[in-house]
């Protein structure tokens, strides 16, 4: 399989780390946002949105959206489940997972603060939005997950959760949120500990510098 992604994506770390939990093995192509790259007609063909990540599969076929390509995974490959097996436990998941990855993730990527530091007349304003929104949506999904057992978002092993949570708090790092929230740094603790998730981390990527 080829990952088409960036080492600071979130949404490609997420999914980085899904294919480490299941122990399957990748080439990656990088694309540096900031200079556009996913932006090429090449590109587009793999993903009309011009979004990374892109997974192409052994067959060539792609996958888009980050989620959709994690569930594909879980499906095909259900050794580590990400999802328990109880249906409104499984939507629990789904909805912490969705949680980060639909309402903090997409308006405070590059894209939109881009747009920001267009029209926004404070010099800062981008990096003040993205700290406002993240900071609000992660005090959300700690009052979502507060009464779980640990270590992880729920339960013993990782799910889509935390597939999603590990990725977001490294931005919350980046834009200098104070991570003030006891159970949410349980599971971030958690999932530092697997190789999955320490070798999924931006830094140690092929195209980090």
């Amino acid at each position: 399989m080829i990952l088409h992604g960036f080492f600071r994506s979130t949404a490609s770390w997420r999914v980085r780390i899904a294919l480490g939990l299941k122990g399957l093995s990748f080439e990656h192509v990088t694309y540096r946002l900031r200079e556009k790259e996913q932006h090429s007609d090449a590109y587009a063909r793999l993903n009309p949105q011009r979004l990374v990540p892109t997974l192409e599969l052994d067959d060539r076929r792609p996958l888009t959206q980050s989620l959709a390509i994690i569930e594909y995974l879980d499906e095909l490959h259900p050794e580590p489940a990400l999802l328990p097996d109880d249906p409104y436990e499984r939507a629990r998941v789904r909805a912490v997972a969705q949680a980060i990855a639909c309402d903090i993730h997409p308006v405070q990527n590059l894209k939109v603060l881009q747009r920001i530091s267009q029209i926004a007349s404070e010099p800062d304003a981008a990096e003040l939005w993205a700290r406002d929104v993240i900071r609000s949506g992660l005090e959300t999904v700690e009052q979502l997950i507060a009464q779980n057992e640990g270590p992880f978002c729920f339960g013993g092993t990782p799910t889509l959760a935390d597939i999603c949570l590990a990725p977001q708090l490294g931005n919350a790092r980046r834009f200098g949120v104070d991570l003030i929230w006891p159970r949410i740094n349980a599971a971030a603790e958690a999932c530092a500990a697997l190789d999955a998730f320490k070798n999924a981390v931006p830094d140690n990527q092929p195209d980090a510098a």
